[in-house]
């Protein structure tokens, strides 16, 4: 299990797993233990800066429980046992911050969702990890209605987790427009406000120029009035996680697409701040 990890690449078969991956994680300083539900690169969305090959539309193949448990504990053992830091990740970045399901579509469309926090949950306590790492959730929030994912997101919040939830638009063109897909931001509005009760919720969005202009004034007032209503309606947020481009997108529009600098991230981030709510830059 030698690869020697950096934060600019999230290599999904990094250790020839089906489901489980390390990465060096940018925002964490550390190493983030993935979990990759959608083996076949689907997904409901398609966000046209995502950087996952060959992803497509749909849901994903059913998950084999036995195995994922098999590699997550292979996984942790090299990481806490092992000499797994020592040969694939340097030196100031030498610690376990999380485990996180994420991977190459929407974790929480698959079925099995609860009974692999379950999972995560027995094998933390088998490495005395409770408490000492965290547990993410990255999603779209688009099924978190659902109540098997409701179930997984109580499940999760026991464990002292939490949740990342996609805004990078808060209008119906700006959504179709940058995650291609059909959706309200009233429906967004009623996700959100429902994960936030269940588990710690951070909304999490990216920030980028297309055809080299940032987003204009208008999606910047009405996601700033998404928040302001979140807020208004007490939905606990932890705040916002802005974040730039840090991988070459793979979607038709990658060519299109351009990093800002991080002055713009930090001008978005006061003005979220003067609307009640934390915010952390990633650029």
């Amino acid at each position: 299990m030698t690869v020697l990890l950096d934060t600019g690449h999230h290599d999904r078969d990094a250790v020839g797993m089906t489901y489980v991956y390390p990465v060096l994680s940018r925002r964490s300083g550390g190493v983030s233990v993935g979990i990759n539900l959608n083996v076949n690169n689907a997904c409901n969305w398609r966000c046209i800066y995502c950087q996952v090959p060959g992803l497509k539309r749909g849901g994903p193949p059913p998950v084999d429980l036995a195995r994922l448990e098999d590699e997550l504990r292979q996984m942790l053992s090299a990481i806490v046992h092992g000499d797994f830091m020592v040969k694939s990740v340097p030196k100031a970045m030498r610690r376990l911050n999380d485990i996180a399901l994420s991977g190459n579509g929407e974790p929480t469309s698959a079925p099995e969702f609860p009974a692999v926090v379950a999972i995560i949950a027995r094998l933390l306590a088998e490495f005395d990890l409770i408490g000492q790492i965290k547990v993410v959730l990255i999603t779209n929030g688009s099924l978190t209605h659902r109540p098997y994912v409701q179930a997984g997101l109580a499940q999760l919040s026991a464990l002292g987790g939490e949740v990342w939830f996609k805004l990078d638009r808060a209008t119906a063109a700006g959504i179709k427009q940058i995650n291609q897909t059909e959706s309200s931001p009233d429906k967004v509005m009623r996700n959100l406000i429902g994960c936030a009760k269940l588990c710690p919720t951070w909304i999490q969005t990216c920030v980028f120029a297309l055809d080299s202009q940032p987003a204009d004034e208008s999606e910047l007032a009405a996601y700033l009035a998404f928040l302001g209503q979140a807020t208004a309606a007490q939905a606990p947020l932890k705040g916002v996680l802005l974040y730039g481009l840090a991988r070459a997108s793979t979607q038709p529009e990658a060519a299109r697409l351009s990093r800002l600098p991080a002055a713009e991230l930090t001008k978005l981030a006061e003005r979220i701040e003067q609307a009640g709510l934390t915010a952390h830059i990633f650029p």
